[in-house]
């Protein structure tokens, strides 16, 4: 298996401005659950993502080869997209924006611990342990603040196996055939993939229309062009160039902004607690990541 590149100056600015994006989509999340139940509003998201991808795909002129193998490992990562974006989206409507943050942009850790076992030259050294550790008790810290009330166990789970199931796609996209495939290519099978099962779940895990608005729609809308192919075709670009921990390790500065956005926009209570527990799970990531 190829050993990706350490990450430059180039990759680090794409990887901030999406940092940002991720944070300003939690609370467009957040916010269009009003219109739409979490379930159905993921998979409307991955259908308009389809539309966008083949629009682009073709516009550019793009070739498309799929195989039997492709197909195949396409479509597990689809199914754990998914589930990923299942329990992301269900905790989002649990719980607030920041302590769902702080536990889900938790990837980082479980993906470096996997990178240590499964991937060449991303092994963790004795500080990069010291640094999980600190991540670790950074997640558990969150979960254990109340948020004024504000806190829900279920949340918080769900949070916690949508970041596995983050690292998951990540390690599949390095180790399987799909790191041979063009990023469009893969998002357009993996979110060609979650639709149905998207769609054909939400009735099973909640409601569907709720009261949509304009507002609601627009926020369908940003998640489609911003986020569902646009925002993955980057990430599974740089994650086929840099090494894997390295740019998950971005992902860090998600939560610090999502926070910040949660208390500025939702008005969600942040407590003294969940600004530690950020603190060490930011703490925890760069010290995974220090060369």
């Amino acid at each position: 298996m190829e050993e990706k590149r350490p990450m430059d100056a180039s990759g680090a600015s794409l990887l901030i401005a999406f940092a940002v994006l991720l944070a300003v989509n939690q609370v467009v999340v957040k916010t269009t659950g009003g219109g739409f139940g979490p379930v159905f509003q993921a998979g409307l998201r991955s259908a308009l993502g389809v539309i966008i991808l083949l629009i682009w795909i073709k516009a550019r002129g793009i070739p498309i080869r799929l195989t039997r193998t492709i197909l195949f490992w396409g479509a597990v990562n689809g199914v754990v997209f998914s589930f990923e974006f299942i329990a992301l989206y269900i905790a989002l409507d649990l719980s607030t924006v920041s302590r769902v943050s702080i536990i889900f942009y938790s990837m980082p850790v479980w993906l470096a611990l996997a990178g240590h076992l499964l991937l060449p030259g991303e092994r963790l050294n004795r500080v990069g342990a010291v640094g999980l550790v600190l991540a670790m008790a950074g997640v558990a810290l969150a979960m254990r603040d109340d948020s004024a009330g504000q806190a829900n166990w279920l949340g918080d789970i769900l949070a916690l196996a949508a970041a596995l199931f983050w690292a998951a796609i990540a390690l599949i996209m390095r180790l399987t055939p799909l790191s041979r495939v063009p990023p469009e290519t893969q998002m357009l099978v993996v979110v060609g993939v979650s639709t149905p099962v998207l769609l054909g779940l939400a009735p099973l895990l909640g409601d569907t229309f709720r009261d949509p608005q304009p507002l609601h729609l627009a926020g369908l809308a940003f998640q489609a062009i911003f986020i569902a192919s646009f925002g993955y075709l980057l990430w599974a670009k740089l994650i086929s160039i840099y090494r894997a921990g390295e740019v998950a390790s971005f992902s860090f500065l998600s939560p610090v902004f999502a926070v910040i956005l949660g208390w500025w926009l939702l008005g969600e209570h942040i407590s003294s607690l969940i600004w530690v527990a950020l603190a060490l799970v930011a703490a925890g990531v760069f010290l995974i990541n220090r060369r």
